[in-house]
């Protein structure tokens, strides 16, 4: 095992939403949002996260970060078994004041309840894979995974970018039930073979990212 992520509360500060459009910043309650508001309050941008009862707003993105998503879809979804789906970009409800997104979720097959769903619960979440990008980087080293572990997610991936050639790292993490921490089980470069929550064999290497 390698290094530990406790799941102890964290004080990070809250991202700057992005500028958008005909977008207003909303006017937060006064004990702020819950997890319904983050899915009735009109015209929020895509991809809107709720973070300790705060809106986060996210950024345009990096090419990296949506090939890099790409390719870990589609190789986890090649090898994934009929009992679990592989979802982007989805909404886990972990509390009424908590609903992160993460980039990559791995949820149990019946809870996906039709086409038309927002939202799944942290209890049908086995793996959370969060990208990191510059406006996001706090979020998704530390108060995203605090989270998750305190939350019972069992496994956790951060993937980054790194060197001077963008070459994709994928750490992989695992929960301690007891401690609620995730420790370190793996640093993949150029291929990410795994064995939970299911097995797994996916190219990661620079080329496999520009043949997408």
């Amino acid at each position: 095992m390698g290094g530990i992520m406790t799941a102890e509360p964290t004080a990070e500060p809250t991202a700057e939403p992005t500028a958008e459009p005909g977008f207003r910043r909303p006017v937060p309650p006064r004990d702020g949002y819950t997890v319904d508001d983050l899915f009735t309050v009109p015209d929020l941008p895509p991809h809107t996260e709720l973070i300790d009862g705060s809106l986060a707003f996210a950024s345009p993105q990096r090419y990296f970060h949506s090939i890099i998503i790409d390719l870990l879809v589609a190789g986890l979804r090649r090898t994934a078994p009929p009992k679990l789906k592989v979802v982007r970009e989805m909404t886990v409800v972990l509390d009424r004041r908590n609903g992160p997104e993460p980039d990559i979720s791995v949820v149990r097959a019946e809870a996906v309840t039709g086409r038309d769903q927002t939202r799944f619960d942290v209890a049908d979440v086995l793996l959370a894979v969060e990208v990191v990008s510059p406006d996001s980087e706090a979020r998704d080293h530390d108060t995203k995974p605090h989270k998750y572990a305190a939350a019972g997610i069992p496994h956790f991936w951060l993937v980054e970018m790194s060197g001077s050639h963008h070459h994709p790292v994928v750490r992989t993490y695992e929960l301690d039930p007891l401690t609620k921490a995730y420790s370190l089980t793996g640093t993949h470069r150029d291929r990410l073979k795994a064995d939970v929550p299911y097995d797994m064999d996916v190219d990661i290497t620079p080329e496999a990212l520009d043949a997408l």
